[in-house]
């Protein structure tokens, strides 16, 4: 068990990293950029070979706490000149005896939202490279690119009270507490939330309280204005002799996790308050998987706003490779084919085909009804790592639009975003394009086939004068009845302003 961490010597290991210039830029510059990218595949042999017979302070840390590598005391203690080995030892991170052995890694992570730029150091179990095995089934994972993913998602808006279901080591909460002014880390591990607290008082991040407990339990009766949560939604074989990862499974069948935790997210959202979320989904027996998502917001008690993103899709076999060996065990193996045969054996159980993975965000109103239901699928690659600015802005463009007629739309005007760009293609020798495109360089980075008419419109605004009237000088120059463009075009503005392509002079 993890102890509870001294909050003086959590200060004094942060000083002695901060002298030591043990940052991300310092470590990547120190491995070299193929060997530091190479970690993440569990390949430690490449950095610890760039180091050489290094033994500065940044060398003996990063084989200590990046690359998990037993180190030499007195090494340790040079590096760390107010913690010492002993510190670091009463914080659970390492042993001492025959020399220094890691307990965990320390890693780390730069961020960057709108309020700047900077970095945590994020402490959590051993890897399996560091392990030499498969995970302990009670390991608590450290910052991998779905954590990253849903931490760039987050709204940077500033709300007043935060939830983080399924903590972990706690990068949501440290995100969170970016814009939110109190955060509740909840989680159904200890070891998780005894990482969460080792790594707020690491980073000197204050007003994170952690509970024990699954899901909503924690807090019943309170409601939130930010609720984000990277849930234990990995789909699992509910049979024996199948590791149960307390970082991703949930302990329920299929992808009843995400199910519940839809249903029953409104019910603890302030009005107007936003739960934020990644999750499975399957496609069982013919029904397509976003329409059983939206099937769960149905049927929440409360009423919800819903937008939803697939980024990616499995077959079952893909799928269950990918999460065996997630848990450390080698494909190729007697062990990796059974636990492949229990993954089919349960998806053949539900007639599943596929399994979708994505995000989800969902809103109680302020009053009234919903207005937004959006479920769709975009599945080329991201561009950028605003999409928590991107969010908010749609949502904020959203709301205004929603009040608007066709005619209110037609009296705004509108400017082209700085990110959008056009591309035009043409068979050779023929003057008019085939095919005229508008890309999105940020956001979901999204592409869309534009014909003549509207490709004109967004060229157009520049914020002075109003789309109604900018349309009418196209229909002119097109020979096209104006009121008939208008209905054609002011449905797709509504659009282009909701996915960020245009924006509200």
């Amino acid at each position: 068990m993890l102890p509870d961490p001294d909050p003086t010597l959590c200060r004094h290991l942060a000083d002695d990293l901060r002298a030591a210039g043990f940052t991300a830029e310092a470590l990547r510059t120190a491995f070299g950029d193929a060997a530091d990218d190479a970690i993440a595949r569990g390949l430690r042999a490449p950095a610890d070979r760039s180091l050489g017979a290094r033994d500065d302070a940044l060398a003996v840390l990063a084989r200590l706490l990046v690359l998990g590598m037993p180190q030499d005391e007195a090494f340790v203690s040079s590096a760390l000149p107010r913690t010492g080995a002993a510190g670091l030892a009463a914080l659970g991170l390492v042993s001492v005896g025959d020399g220094v052995r890691p307990l965990a890694v320390v890693r780390p992570q730069s961020y960057a939202d709108a309020d700047g730029a900077g970095q945590w150091w994020i402490a959590s179990d051993l890897d399996e490279a560091a392990l030499g095995g498969p995970l302990p089934e009670d390991h608590v994972l450290g910052v991998g690119g779905a954590s990253l993913t849903l931490a760039s998602l987050q709204l940077p808006t500033a709300a007043r009270r935060g939830l983080d279901i399924g903590a972990g080591c706690g990068i949501q909460a440290l995100r969170a507490r970016r814009s939110v002014a109190r955060v509740t880390a909840t989680d159904i591990s200890p070891r998780a939330l005894a990482f969460t607290r080792l790594n707020a008082l690491l980073n000197g991040v204050d007003a994170i309280d952690t509970r024990l407990g699954s899901l909503f339990e924690p807090v019943a009766g309170e409601e939130f204005d930010r609720i984000v949560s990277n849930p234990p939604f990995v789909i699992t074989p509910r049979v024996e002799d199948v590791p149960a990862y307390e970082y991703r499974d949930g302990g329920m069948e299929g992808d009843d996790v995400v199910a519940a935790f839809v249903r029953g997210v409104g019910g603890h959202l302030a009005p107007g308050g936003v739960a934020q979320l990644l999750g499975n989904w399957e496609t069982r027996a013919g029904v397509d998987g976003l329409d059983r998502v939206r099937a769960w917001v149905a049927q929440s008690p409360i009423a919800l706003d819903a937008w939803v993103v697939e980024r990616e899709s499995l077959d079952p076999l893909s799928y269950a490779e990918l999460w065996v060996r997630d848990g450390g065990t080698l494909p190729g193996t007697p062990e990796f084919a059974r636990l492949a045969d229990a993954w089919l054996d349960d998806f053949a159980a539900r007639e599943v085909t596929e399994v979708g993975f994505g995000y989800l965000l969902l809103r109680r109103p302020r009053s009234g009804e919903p207005t937004l239901s959006r479920f769709e699928r975009l599945h080329q690659s991201l561009t950028g790592d605003s999409l928590g600015a991107h969010l908010a802005d749609a949502l904020a463009d959203h709301d205004r639009l929603e009040p608007l007629d066709d005619a209110g739309v037609a009296a705004s005007a509108f400017v082209v975003a700085p990110d959008v760009t056009e591309a035009r293609h043409h068979v050779p020798g023929q003057e008019d394009p085939t095919v005229i495109e508008l890309r999105q360089g940020g956001g979901f980075g999204r592409a869309l086939s534009v014909d003549p008419a509207l490709a004109a419109l967004v060229g157009a605004c520049d914020g002075d004068l109003p789309a109604g009237v900018l349309i009418d000088a196209i229909a002119e120059l097109l020979g096209a009845d104006a009121a008939r463009l208008r209905a054609d075009l002011l449905p797709r503005v509504r659009e282009l302003a909701f996915t960020g392509f245009l924006r509200f002079a």
